[in-house]
């Protein structure tokens, strides 16, 4: 959902916390490590895969259902386990899906990302893209085992009217993760991805001056944190950074600013522990938010996958620290 964006409203607040810069992005340029990285066509297939199921929203829970089994189909191909987690709300039963790579420890690494959209719309930035980004992300970590435990969730019910409510989906899962004493080392929410565009002043801002600080062109990736996590924040941009040619902005700000925590980042934190966003900024870059217009046909998957590559290194050196 990413609704309001903290890259530029804390700035506005004159509460920047992390360092900004970055190389040019690079279209299409193959990722660090000789092209190893994430396929932009496997995640373009994921995109029209998740789209083409239909309706996938709270109005449409059958539509719901169809998307958590066709997402658990999914991560079976690659995750040596792979759960799905029901729960009750309005007096039906949603579910999370869950696949987890690793030996097994009471640690672990979140990757997390909802298929849910809000209201009877393609939902191709918002959400598929990061539900794509999460499927490709297993298939990297199974070709390539981690040594600590990663645990990849696709989150249901995150739109409204269940956001920030005990029935969103990450609430669930955070709430079950406490209960079991599993200590979280960080959370990340893959929230809207797919959406660049090289058109000069194609990145807006909600208060003036902040393409001072940040570009205003839409064709990098945000990493999104909270005061008193920068270091956290900053350890993530500099992993994507070094795995990919793509832009990549970052910055912590306090959570009471609009936008912060309009994710399911946010259900981690409320159980204390360190999480960030990975975003392309929403509505303040992508025209089609929230319509019918967010259709797979107009995601840059080239630099998608270079997203997910970036992810796949942060994750990696997140579990081996």
């Amino acid at each position: 959902m990413a609704l309001a964006l903290a890259l530029s409203i804390a700035c506005a607040a004159g509460v920047l916390a992390a360092a900004v810069g970055g190389r040019p992005p690079t279209p299409g340029a193959e990722p660090a490590g000789g092209g190893a990285g994430a396929d932009p066509a496997r995640l373009r297939r994921h995109v029209e895969g998740i789209v083409a199921l239909g309706p996938r929203d709270l109005a449409h829970p059958d539509g719901l259902d169809r998307a958590a089994e066709w997402i658990a189909a999914a991560l079976r191909e690659h995750a040596p386990f792979v759960t799905t987690q029901a729960f009750a709300a309005g007096g039906r039963t949603y579910r999370n899906v869950v696949a987890r790579f690793g030996p097994p420890s009471r640690e672990r690494i979140i990757v997390g990302a909802h298929y849910d959209a809000a209201g009877a719309l393609p939902g191709a930035d918002d959400n598929a893209s990061g539900v794509a980004g999460l499927l490709e992300l297993a298939r990297l970590l199974a070709a390539s085992p981690p040594p600590g435990t990663i645990e990849l969730v696709a989150f249901t019910l995150e739109e409204p009217p269940a956001f920030a409510g005990p029935e969103m989906g990450s609430a669930v899962h955070a709430a079950s993760l406490a209960r079991e004493g599993v200590a979280v080392r960080l959370m990340l929410s893959l929230e809207m991805i797919g959406f660049f565009t090289d058109a000069k002043g194609s990145q807006s801002f909600p208060a003036p001056g902040l393409g001072l600080v940040y570009p205003t062109t839409g064709n990098f990736i945000a990493v999104v944190g909270r005061i008193g996590e920068g270091r956290v924040v900053r350890r993530v941009r500099d992993a994507m950074r070094a795995a990919t040619p793509l832009g990549v902005e970052s910055i912590a700000a306090p959570r009471s600013l609009p936008g912060v925590d309009l994710s399911d980042h946010r259900s981690y934190w409320d159980r204390g522990w360190p999480a960030v966003m990975i975003t392309d900024t929403a509505f303040f870059r992508n025209p089609n938010y929230h319509g019918p217009g967010d259709t797979p046909d107009t995601l840059d998957y080239a630099r998608m996958a270079q997203v997910v590559t970036g992810v796949h290194a942060a994750v990696l050196d997140a579990v081996r620290r």
